[in-house]
This record gives structure tokens, C-alpha cells and sequence, in this order.
């Protein structure tokens, strides 16, 4: 079993109020254009955390499609729980589904806080028809800008926030291990987030509680003092956020 990162309820609670900004709504629209679902399929949502996509994407399968949502946090899935998709509890990287089951699958921020990477793509590959399409997106760290006052205070939160990613730099080895899984990969594309505001309400704003409060190691009073500053930056017009996600749209091949 691959170790992922589960939340518990404070952190479910900010993943929720993440998903809802305007950036993480834009993002969902992009998967399911690249996704480009149809009715009667059955979809998989790997880490469907609260929900949102699993339940855009039921909406465009249709009443004769359906959506199967997984996840390793409960707290995730008591908060995702919905009429019209399917959830299942899921430990680790194996999922529960005979092979073949699936028309297509999103994952989405998810293989980034997986171990064995390798092992995880081998299911989503088995569980997959032939022919089926994926589509992944995960975050290089790595491409983080984010203005502070305080660079070495930066650097040390940023850190303890990756000590929380198995693979903070992933998506420049994604091509390989997806490959190396028998995926065929058809289409790549940035996904960028930037946020020269920092209004309250988006999502860099509402990173600073979750990521602050996930950061491994550093000092409550640190993470305070970074936390102020970000937000003194928003109020004075010196704010700077921009990150980066790449989407790799691949297939199963016959």
C-alpha cells in the first residue's frame, strides 16, 4: 500500500472552502472540457475530496451514467456524500473494482501525495476499458511564486508544507511513469494560477490557513507572522501568488 496524505476534519473543512473559489471552479471546467464526457459513461473520480467534480461530471453523463467517487478520507466523503454519485472508502493505492470497469477517470491533486506512484497507476490502468481516457492534474511546488517580505521565512513554510507531498515536483515524471503504466498520452497542458490580489475569497487567500496549518515543523509564531504579512501584502497592493498545474490527458490503448 502506497502512503497518501488524508485529512482530517479541521483540514476537510479547508479543502471545502478551497474548492469553492473561483480558481478551483475554473479548474474543474477545464478537466471536464479535456475529459469531454458522455452520456452513459462511467466515470471514476480518484480523491474526489468534497465532491464538486464528481458531481459536475454526473451532470454531464447524464441519468444513465454514473459517477463512482474514492477517496481515503472519510471526513472527505461524509462531506462529498450526494444523491447522484456512487462513494467508496478506498486504503492506500488499490482500488476496489473489477478490471475494465470504468469508461474513464479523473484524478485530480492526487498522485502528488502518493508513494508509490507506480503502483497507483497500475490500478487506475486495470481499472480502466480499453480505449478509456484519464485525465490527471497535479502541481509542481517547484513553481511556486509567492512575495513575502520575509524570503527565509517563505522558504521554511514552503518546506514544511512539502514535507506533507510524497512528490512535490511530480508532474516532470508523470510522462514516464504514466508510460511506463501503458498509458498513451494524447495532450498536455498548464494550468496556471495567478492571483496578483489576494482577495479574500480566492484561492491563493484561503491557501494561507490550509497550507500554514499543514506545514511540518515550523513554529506556530512563525507561521502567524507569515500568515500577517501575506495578508498585509493583499492590503496594500503588494500581493504576488502564481502556481502552476499540469494536466496530462491519456489513454488506455486497445
Amino acid at each position: 500500500m502506497g502512503r497518501v496524505m488524508r485529512y482530517d476534519e479541521g483540514a476537510a473543512k479547508r479543502i471545502v472552502a478551497l474548492s469553492d473559489t473561483p480558481e478551483m471552479r475554473a479548474q474543474r471546467r477545464k478537466v471536464i472540457e479535456l475529459l469531454a464526457p458522455q452520456e452513459r459513461w462511467r466515470v471514476l473520480d480518484l480523491g474526489c475530496g468534497p465532491g464538486h467534480l464528481a458531481r459536475d461530471l454526473a451532470q454531464a453523463v447524464g441519468p444513465h451514467g454514473s459517477v463512482c467517487g474514492v477517496d481515503v478520507s472519510e471526513e472527505m466523503l461524509a462531506i462529498a456524500s450526494h444523491d447522484d454519485i456512487e462513494l467508496v472508502h478506498v486504503e492506500g493505492t488499490t482500488l476496489p473494482f473489477e478490471a475494465g470497469a470504468f469508461d474513464a477517470a479523473v484524478a485530480t491533486q492526487v498522485y502528488e501525495f502518493v508513494e508509490e506512484i507506480e503502483a497507483a497507476l497500475a490500478e487506475l490502468y486495470r481499472v480502466l476499458r480499453p480505449r478509456a481516457k484519464a485525465v490527471i492534474l497535479d502541481t509542481d511546488w517547484d513553481s511556486l511564486v509567492w512575495h513575502s517580505t520575509d524570503d527565509a521565512r517563505m522558504r521554511r513554510v514552503l518546506d514544511g508544507w512539502r514535507e506533507r507531498v510524497a512528490d512535490p515536483p511530480l508532474p516532470r515524471t508523470l510522462s514516464r511513469h504514466l508510460r511506463n503504466a501503458g498509458f498513451e498520452i494524447d495532450r498536455g497542458e498548464v494550468f496556471a494560477i495567478f492571483d496578483p490580489c489576494g482577495r479574500a475569497d480566492s484561492y491563493s487567500a484561503r491557501q494561507i490557513e490550509h497550507l500554514g496549518a499543514s506545514a511540518v515543523g515550523v513554529p506556530e509564531s512563525q507561521i502567524d507572522a507569515w500568515a500577517a504579512d501575506l495578508r498585509h501584502l493583499a492590503h496594500t497592493d503588494e500581493y504576488f501568488f502564481s502556481l502552476n498545474r499540469y494536466i496530462f490527458v491519456a489513454s488506455k490503448p486497445t
